[in-house]
């Protein structure tokens, strides 16, 4: 079996399905404010480019809501949730658009792990429906799987 890369270069594109109870506003969260671009859509679905991933919002109003959490680094974390690595620029520019958007973040924006081969920049946020998301940066891209 082949071990998936880290390069990012070589990487496939992902794809998620998720619920939302709302089409509507999830076009408005994605499309709007996280400035992802819409792809092909139905009455129950959409899809959205997310950083070149395919993610599809599905109409599901009884699946969705907050996930559980577990403790990291002093925070509570979603333990269902999904994100994107960026660079720390772009990491900064939409931290400072979510900020001025009014987002309400379940972690703002802060380095965690400082020191260690793990440190990274993160914040997490919900979508209308509850979905979380974690955007994350690492200043050296080579320290993702670091231990």
């Amino acid at each position: 079996m082949q071990v998936p890369t880290t390069n990012p270069a070589m990487m496939s594109p992902f794809h998620l399905a998720f619920p939302v109870h709302d089409l509507t506003l999830a076009r408005k969260f994605y499309g709007e404010i996280l400035g992802c671009p819409e792809g092909r859509s139905s009455d129950d679905w959409v899809d959205f480019n997310f950083y070149g991933h395919q993610i599809v919002a599905h109409l599901a109003p009884a699946e969705t809501g907050l996930a559980e959490r577990n403790a990291v680094d002093g925070h509570d974390v979603p333990v269902r949730h999904f994100g994107i690595v960026l660079p720390v620029d772009e990491w900064e520019a939409i931290a400072s658009r979510l900020q001025a958007q009014g987002i309400e973040f379940i972690i703002e924006p802060y380095t965690r792990f400082k020191g260690q081969p793990g440190e990274q920049s993160t914040m997490f946020f919900s979508d209308p429906s509850g979905n979380a998301l974690e955007i994350k940066a690492f200043a050296n891209i080579s320290m993702l799987f670091a231990k």
